[in-house]
């Protein structure tokens, strides 16, 4: 797992920006891309801003796929109100990373393994789905026999990172209930996200 985790922080290093604010991210030490030509600033295009910004969205959520992002984004223009909040407010409301920022694991790509592996419940039933969405009321519980692994209380025990205003998470009992669907401004993204660049670059 650690290796996988490693690997994909180096996207940090590929957008040039600590994505997660992750004290060990390989950005910290190296703040330019990867490659022969790393150190060059290129200009960027509009186009270029809107795939760099749908990309970045795409992997801090946990290195989600086109077509599943594809529908994320038809979701949120479908609804009504500002399709770049909705387009926030569907990828918070996964499972994984409602696990991940209820601090039950270290990483949301800890948290995509930990869910299909069966250490969650929702509302007491098993959930094995990292993207099943999470609807506000719902409780998210670490199973019993789960809640004593070395990974779990790593995570809980780490100052690194708080919860977030739209959980309210037992760090005894291992439960967080999901109180409302947050705004863009509620996310406490450790780097710059534009999801309404990401809605551009799908309206072209």
């Amino acid at each position: 797992m650690k290796s996988i985790v490693s690997a994909k922080k180096k996207n940090s290093r590929r957008y040039g920006e600590n994505l997660w604010g992750d004290a060990n991210s390989p950005f910290n030490k190296r703040s330019y891309r990867p490659g022969q030509h790393g150190q060059r600033k290129a200009k960027v295009t509009d186009y270029g801003q809107q795939l760099i910004a749908k990309q970045k969205l795409k992997v801090y959520y946990g290195n989600i796929s086109e077509k599943q992002f594809r529908k994320y984004y038809a979701e949120a223009i479908r609804r009504s109100g500002d399709a770049a909040e909705n387009l926030i407010g569907l990828l918070e409301s996964r499972l994984d990373n409602l696990v991940y920022k209820s601090k039950f694991v270290p990483s949301v790509f800890a948290a995509r393994q930990f869910v299909n592996h069966g250490h969650v419940t929702v509302n007491g039933k098993k959930v094995n789905i990292p993207s099943y969405i999470v609807r506000v009321g719902d409780v998210i519980e670490v199973r019993e026999k789960s809640k004593n692994l070395t990974l779990v209380a790593a995570a809980i025990e780490s100052q690194s990172r708080e919860c977030p205003s739209y959980l309210e998470v037992d760090t005894k009992k291992l439960t967080s209930k999901y109180t409302f669907v947050p705004k863009f401004d509620d996310v406490p993204y450790a780097a710059m996200m534009e999801p309404n660049l990401v809605i551009e670059y799908y309206s072209r």
